[in-house]
């Protein structure tokens, strides 16, 4: 089963999260702090958790705080829903379900919901054509057609249930029919074909490890056997399942040689797999002592046998607490050691859910962590995990991110209006902060392949690039001329930041091109900037000279009537509030923000966000919009243009 939407709601800061949808292999909630994302981890990760302590939903604790008072009201004497989830059925389901309700039952379903509130229990929806699965049954029962021939006016489980029980009782009761009614009474025990179905599939476990999750520097080895385990206690008592040690037998074993070699053996399977992935320092190694307690240590470790942890830095000769140093190698090693464990015992029937990992690392050791999901976590199971580090967002698929944010609408002279956490299925987001590690990370994958492009196109900001991205993409399934993937995309900020581009990578023999806006103010820079020598003669190019006016950015090369069709529909704008064509020969985007000056209750127009839309619903867009065919002409003849220097 494959995790395909979620929707959270009734859940602390999340009153109703939307619908969103989770990626095949890996999807990144990105928002600021104090969003929601842990929350919304939180209530999936109960769902079906790992560990059966965890899952209960509390509805004094967990209920939306304000509303609390009113939860009868609000939901009368139902329990409230938490989380609703969408699965995706793939070929070994339909496999059990067909052994279950038959085969032309089973390829009919695709797909089941499974949702949980505050009573604690998981509630299915099956969709089971039941006319298929007693036809089935009556068909695979290897019954005379004497006997076959009553049952086929059958459309219910309870009615064929009641004929075949009717045909038994005659004076000379069938084998076959007998055995239809076993059948029917332990696999139909329910007289529900949906029932049947539930019962033969498998819902993922949900694993979920927080920032905060670590093992233990050091444990008392009585009190860890002798206590119930809590949440503190759990990576060490997978470290132990791993040596072959269940912590009952921890405390018992007297030969302390014999229980540091076990502990050894797992630790240097653990760290043989983090350095595939750990770039900063090779020379880490775990080490483990069992001393006897001393008298000035804090309890419990004052008596007893007590198990330390250490990480040993070889270059510097050196040991410190598991607790103490090395804060991203101690977690990486922490979630290894309970995760090696769980698909031990799970398979690979686990969903990982994972709260702001790598939150401790450097900016390339999470570039190395990314790239541990992906070929290790990946290919075998689904990862959520959530961030607010750019360098944690997956920049070449922005598709599998999800924006998170606390929605509280501000009007003038009225309290504000709480709308609670939200999830943005697409990569779009009104909120600054929100877009800002998205922003960060598209920056810092292109400056990076400024060191290994040899042609790159500079341009004046994101949103450029995304509109050169999406055209180019569109006139290539036309078959018509797009860029040449040889040109690689680089935002500079503007014609002032072009020189300053120049200075930093023109030592690497780069072939450079400029794209740029041109406006009053900006002519006599561009005049400059064609008149100097940081570039190649005939490498400037304006927006101007394909949009047909004296003043234009590329949203003008797009056309008016395309980019005021694009704004309308990306910011949702009908009726009075929409944009309406601007004069002709004027730049459109300085009519559209003139036209939002106007506007109330409407997001704040920005640049980037109708480019991030046009780059998510391009299909959509060009379908609906006008003036499209005239656009393409025009970026027709730019690509053209920009292809003739790769000559």
């Amino acid at each position: 089963m494959k995790l395909t939407k979620v929707k959270v709601e009734n859940y602390r800061s999340v009153e109703d999260s939307q619908e969103f949808k989770i990626d095949d292999a890996i999807t990144c909630l990105v928002g600021k702090n104090e969003s929601g994302k842990t929350t919304l981890l939180t209530a999936l990760y109960r769902l079906n958790p790992i560990f059966d302590a965890d899952a209960k939903y509390d509805k004094t604790r967990d209920y939306p705080r304000r509303h609390l008072a009113d939860y009868d009201e609000r939901h009368g004497n139902q329990h409230a829903n938490v989380v609703s989830t969408w699965w995706k059925l793939d070929g070994e389901d339909t496999k059990r379900l067909a052994s279950v309700l038959g085969q032309e039952a089973a390829i009919e379903l695709k797909e089941v919901v499974v949702s949980k509130g505050y009573e604690g229990q998981e509630e299915w929806t099956v969709e089971v054509d039941v006319t298929k699965v007693v036809r089935h049954l009556v068909n695979s029962a290897d019954l005379h057609d004497e006997e076959a021939s009553p049952l086929r006016t059958c459309t219910t489980l309870a009615d064929l249930k009641k004929k075949v029980t009717e045909s038994i009782s005659a004076e000379s009761p069938s084998p076959r029919l007998s055995a239809l009614k076993v059948r029917l009474d332990t696999t139909f025990a329910t007289d529900d074909a949906a029932d049947a179905a539930i019962g033969v599939l498998s819902l993922p476990k949900f694993l979920m490890f927080s920032q905060y999750q670590r093992m233990q520097g050091r444990v008392s080895l009585e009190q860890i056997a002798a206590k119930a385990p809590d949440e503190n206690d759990r990576v060490f008592l997978a470290l132990c399942d791993m040596a072959g040690t269940p912590v009952q037998q921890v405390s018992s074993i007297n030969q302390v040689e014999d229980l540091i070699a076990r502990f050894e053996s797992a630790s240097n399977k653990i760290t043989e797999e983090i350095f595939r992935y750990w770039s900063q320092n090779k020379f880490l190694r775990v080490e483990f002592k069992v001393y006897s307690g001393q008298p000035g240590d804090p309890a419990p470790f004052n008596t007893g046998r007590v198990f330390h942890t250490r990480i040993k830095n070889e270059l510097h000769q050196v040991t410190v607490p598991f607790d103490d140093r090395s804060t991203g190698f101690v977690w990486f090693f922490s979630f290894l050691a309970l995760f090696s464990q769980m698909k031990k015992a799970h398979g690979k029937n686990i969903i990982v859910l994972l709260d702001e990992p790598g939150l401790s690392l450097h900016a390339k050791a999470q570039g190395d962590l990314i790239r541990y999901f992906k070929e290790r976590l990946a290919p075998d199971y689904q990862v959520l995990y959530s961030t607010h580090s750019p360098f944690m967002v997956p920049s070449e698929n922005l598709m599998s991110v999800r924006t998170v944010e606390d929605v509280v609408e501000h009007r003038a002279g009225d309290r504000p209006i709480v709308h609670g956490t939200k999830v943005g299925d697409d990569v779009l987001s009104t909120d600054r902060d929100t877009l800002f590690p998205l922003q960060g990370a598209l920056g810092y994958e292109i400056t990076q392949s400024l060191f290994v492009g040899e042609h790159t196109l500079l341009v004046e900001g994101p949103s450029d690039l995304l509109y050169l991205k999406a055209i180019s993409e569109e006139l290539r399934s036309r078959k018509r001329v797009a860029l040449d993937p040889k040109w690689t995309l680089c935002p500079t900020g503007g014609v002032d930041k072009v020189s300053a581009f120049m200075s930093l990578f023109g030592g690497n023999k780069l072939h450079v091109a400029v794209l740029m806006d041109f406006a009053a103010g900006q002519k006599k820079k561009v005049e400059d900037l064609r008149r100097s020598q940081l570039l190649r003669q005939g490498h400037v190019f304006t927006a101007e000279a394909y949009s047909g006016q004296p003043e234009a950015d590329i949203e003008d090369v797009l056309g008016g009537s395309l980019y005021i069709d694009l704004v309308n529909a990306c910011y949702s704008l009908k009726a009075k509030q929409a944009v309406v064509a601007h004069p002709a020969g004027s730049r459109v985007v300085k009519h559209v923000e003139d036209h939002f000056r106007t506007l109330t209750d409407v997001p704040e127009f920005d640049h980037f966000t109708p480019s991030s839309y046009f780059m998510e619903n391009r299909a959509a867009v060009l379908k609906k919009a006008a003036g499209v065919d005239d656009a393409l002409g025009r970026f027709e003849r730019l690509f053209t243009d920009l292809n003739a220097l790769l000559k």
